[in-house]
């Protein structure tokens, strides 16, 4: 490695921590200006102009609270574990490309980018489980074994979800994830791009990953760790001051990057949604003219600059589909998540992933019989279990009534 190749590494891993380091406090002003606006509330208003400062006055007062340790914890442990939550978000972020510009994106263009992201995302619990545990408080302990469970449910569907986008690519590396959803849509229509989210693996793999990722980054309905009508406030009771904020820097956090790996890996990354370019349309025509290199230089810094602004554009929009699930759905209870996890999101991944293979052995065809007939069985259980539950409900009220079923006395 040469001096040049450093500097330049030290460039790129700037470039994302300042980003992250700087977003943070606006999307905590924006989820609560949303989440005021949804709820007919007036929201943050008084510090600075729309109330755009609130986020740096809170940090502010926070850095200056009184912190309180409790005799009893685990002090080292009770240090840490802030430090280990807030790491795996930073961290997971080194293969995430987010611009066409290999100088500047990714930290690292590994081949295992998206194992390694698996492998990061996964240590984010050890924060919540060594939090929970250190505070020697039973609701705090209840917090992080939640964690620790819910991790495991929907871990597999996740990961799977993945798979299939991976079996279809041939490659683990990010960019060559983004590469193969530039050409034109199923290879027949020119200005629409060849997402996976348009395939019938791609979008049963989104949205299996995006349930996954609202329950990794521990958002509504999925904030079971933190239940406050259950658990007091869940694995950081017993924390305060910036070790308190330090949690929320790494959720926010952590929403960013997952969802930058769904856009990635099912909505094209940085590419733009339609695959119209008119400065490359002008390249073209202008290839034999005297100008020709200026125009290539011009398209040249130009996606520089607007690949990236696709990117955070995709990347807030599902950062304002988390702040609606918070707003909308009450919180899943505890033995509903893990339903949810083995008996659905992991089977519907595993069908999904063999469908996929089912693509590239056999082609089109028996891949979309196969989707049709396993939508059709789908839809019969569903219709019978409900003629089953509606019977079941009609003999047990037949039981309960007296007089053979009949409501009246005479």
């Amino acid at each position: 490695m040469t001096l040049t190749d450093l500097l330049w590494g030290l460039a790129r891993i700037g470039i994302v921590l300042g980003f992250i380091l700087a977003i943070v406090p606006g999307l905590i002003w924006i989820e609560r200006r949303v989440l005021s606006w949804m709820q007919d509330r007036i929201g943050p208003n008084r510090v600075g102009p729309f109330g755009l400062l609130q986020p740096i006055a809170d940090g502010l007062k926070l850095f200056f609270k009184e912190e309180i340790m409790p005799l009893s914890v685990d002090r080292a442990i009770w240090w840490l574990a802030p430090a280990v939550a807030l790491f795996p978000a930073f961290v997971a972020a080194a293969t995430l490309p987010w611009g066409p510009n290999r100088q500047l994106t990714p930290i690292a263009d590994i081949d295992a980018g998206v194992l390694y992201f698996l492998a990061i995302s996964s240590l984010n619990v050890y924060g919540v489980v060594l939090a929970g545990w250190a505070s020697n408080n039973k609701y705090s302990l209840l917090g992080g074994l939640r964690a620790s469970a819910q991790l495991i449910s929907y871990e597999l569907g996740m990961g799977l979800a993945l798979g299939a986008v991976i079996l279809v690519t041939g490659s683990l590396r990010m960019t060559d994830m983004v590469a193969a959803q530039s050409g034109p849509l199923w290879g027949v229509v020119d200005w629409i791009p060849n997402w996976h989210l348009f395939t019938p693996w791609g979008f049963v793999g989104a949205i299996i990953f995006l349930i996954s990722m609202t329950a990794e980054t521990n958002r509504t309905p999925f904030d079971l760790p933190e239940a406050e009508s259950e658990l007091i406030a869940g694995y950081h009771t017993e924390y305060s001051s910036m070790k308190f904020a330090v949690f929320f820097m790494g959720e926010y956090a952590s929403m960013l990057i997952i969802s930058g790996i769904l856009i990635t890996c099912f909505m094209g990354g940085y590419l733009p949604p339609l695959n119209i370019q008119p400065l490359a349309m002008l390249q073209e025509a202008t290839a034999d003219l005297p100008i020709a290199g200026l125009v290539a230089g011009i398209h040249t810094v130009s996606n520089w600059f607007i690949a990236p602004l696709w990117f955070m554009l995709k990347m807030f929009f599902f950062f304002a589909f988390f702040v609606w699930l918070r707003a909308t759905l009450p919180r899943l209870r505890y033995d509903q998540l893990m339903s949810l996890g083995w008996k659905a999101l992991f089977p519907l991944a595993l069908i999904n992933l063999m469908l996929a293979a089912t693509y590239i052995g056999f082609g089109w065809v028996p891949t979309l019989i196969a989707y049709v007939a396993l939508a059709f069985a789908y839809l019969m259980w569903v219709m019978m279990r409900r003629m089953n539950v509606e019977t079941r409900s009609v003999t047990m009220h037949d039981q309960a009534t007296p007089w053979g079923g009949s409501t009246q006395h005479g």
